[in-house]
């Protein structure tokens, strides 16, 4: 029975030393050597100062939301701590209303400066949560929308604007999965750096 518990304790520290120390350290110092940039939570920087991250959204609806390009509505207000998304389903009242007003705010933003928008026409990520609330990308068909009010707002030639959204576009994973998306959060700061 002694020696029983005394190998079970061994394997025990073994293991809690192996798993719960050793691997993570060799993996940290992996990716720290190989991807730091992304080890470190692919930060943006502008004049030394780390201003967001190209992997997270974030809010841009104060004083300025006329500028900028606008991610996706956000059940967690674009907190990265605190990752997740509405838990609705189809059939809810709740959902239908939530819809309703998405549809309704982004005609409001987007109507005037694109005459003949209808909700048909506005594309399904610009109404819709992301699975964890903190998505940067949009749809090239949400940004080329959006393009006509941040060129006039910022007074840049829509040609210019365009460019800047073919720039921050990612393809498909390996060209086979998922869809281009456009990084709403670069996005924005390229058109703060065009400013200058």
């Amino acid at each position: 029975m002694r020696k029983t518990l005394v190998s079970s304790v061994l394997a025990l520290v073994f293991f809690t030393v192996l798993l719960g120390l050793a691997y993570p350290l060799a993996m940290t110092g992996v990716s720290q050597v190989l991807f730091p940039d992304r080890a470190n939570g692919s930060q943006i920087t502008l004049d030394g100062k780390v201003v967001g991250s190209s992997l997270l959204a974030q809010d841009f609806s104060g004083p300025r939301a006329r500028q900028d390009f606008q991610p996706r509505p956000s059940a967690t207000g674009y907190t990265p701590s605190a990752t997740y998304f509405a838990n609705q389903g189809p059939n809810q009242k709740a959902t239908k209303a939530f819809y309703e007003r998405q549809i309704a705010r982004y005609l409001k933003r987007e109507g005037p400066f694109n005459p003949g928008l209808t909700a048909a026409g506005i594309p399904i990520d610009a109404v819709t949560y992301s699975a964890s609330g903190v998505d940067p990308l949009i749809s090239k068909d949400n940004a080329e929308i959006q393009a006509v009010r941040v060129a006039q707002a910022r007074g840049l030639p829509p040609a210019r604007v365009r460019q800047l959204i073919e720039d921050h576009t990612s393809g498909r994973f390996l060209g086979l999965v998922g869809e281009a998306g456009v990084n709403v959060t670069e996005l924005n700061l390229a058109l703060d750096s065009e400013a200058r």
